[in-house]
């Protein structure tokens, strides 16, 4: 697959932060995902509109994943901003990150994290720590070949690891 990070932070995006989210995203698709773009924009919907829109419909990746913006304060627009160019939600995959977090971490539940398809990208909303990135990657990545033989067009042959017997 190829992939994208998308760190939506105005404190990264100043640089007066480290981006520890996005480089632990890239690290954990290091080896087994191709990560085509990384890109740092701040809590404004336009500059998240615009980076989702070129790495959908200008670089045509696989996967966007976006870090960050998902909460309740008054700048949190991420989910705003995917909604508007999204085509279909898929909002399973949100719900699933949840519920296999909630026992990490109670606070989950007040994310607003969405997701669905830009054509044949799917773009999925992360919370910003780190922590729980890694732990969202981890629950969605046995998901990814299948979610992308779907979006091909090929039957359902291939079984998620997350299967039962």
């Amino acid at each position: 697959m190829r992939i994208g990070i998308l760190t939506v932070s105005d404190r990264c995006s100043q640089q007066k932060m480290s981006d520890d989210s996005g480089a632990f995203a890239r690290s954990f698709f290091a080896g087994k995902e191709k990560v085509i773009r990384h890109k740092v924009v701040p809590d404004e919907r336009k500059e998240i509109v615009n980076a989702l829109l070129e790495m959908s419909d200008k670089l045509h990746l696989d996967l966007i994943v976006t870090i960050g913006g998902t909460g309740l304060g008054p700048r949190d627009v991420t989910p705003e901003a995917t909604a508007s160019v999204i085509d279909r939600t898929v909002p399973g995959i949100p719900e699933y990150l949840r519920r296999e977090t909630q026992i990490l971490n109670p606070h989950v539940v007040i994310s607003r994290a969405i997701a669905g398809l830009r054509g044949k990208t799917l773009i999925v909303n992360l919370p910003g720590n780190p922590k729980a990135v890694l732990e969202q990657l981890a629950l969605l990545s046995p998901l990814l070949l299948h979610i992308q033989d779907m979006l091909d067009g090929k039957n359902h042959e291939r079984k998620s690891s997350l299967a039962h017997s």
